[in-house]
């Protein structure tokens, strides 16, 4: 199974996408905030990120961005209750793996975590 870094300003959130991908096999860090993801990730190198959009001092998308140039490979699903299709065309371009939709429902998480992975996969 994966390492997973979740990356949300929502305890709530954090907490139910733990329960859901640990509840599938996985390993799970969480962390507040863009910063801490960058520090985290640096040090742990997850498999998969998976990425809140809206959070206060710097957005997923500015994090999508640095994450990707700290790891061209990075396999980052984003997560939001912004269903704009301008927001999901900027995550595509900004390289992320997948999108899923918030309130995060279990099916769709573990569906949008095993594609990413299985492109990284046959990436390799």
């Amino acid at each position: 199974m994966a390492k997973i870094l979740v990356v949300d300003d929502s305890a709530l959130s954090r907490r139910v996408s733990r329960r859901i991908l640990e509840g599938a096999g996985h390993s799970v860090a969480d962390v507040p905030d863009g910063l801490a993801a960058l520090e985290r990730y640096a040090l742990d190198k997850p498999d998969l990120v998976l990425l809140d959009v809206t959070m206060t001092e710097m957005n997923g998308l500015e994090v999508l961005r640095q994450l990707r140039v700290m790891d061209p490979g990075a396999v980052v699903v984003m997560a939001t209750a912004d269903v704009q299709t301008s927001t999901r065309e900027l995550a595509d371009a900004g390289g992320a793996s997948g999108f899923v939709p918030k309130p995060l429902a279990a099916d769709a998480v573990l569906r949008a975590v095993a594609a990413a992975l299985g492109r990284q996969g046959a990436a390799q």
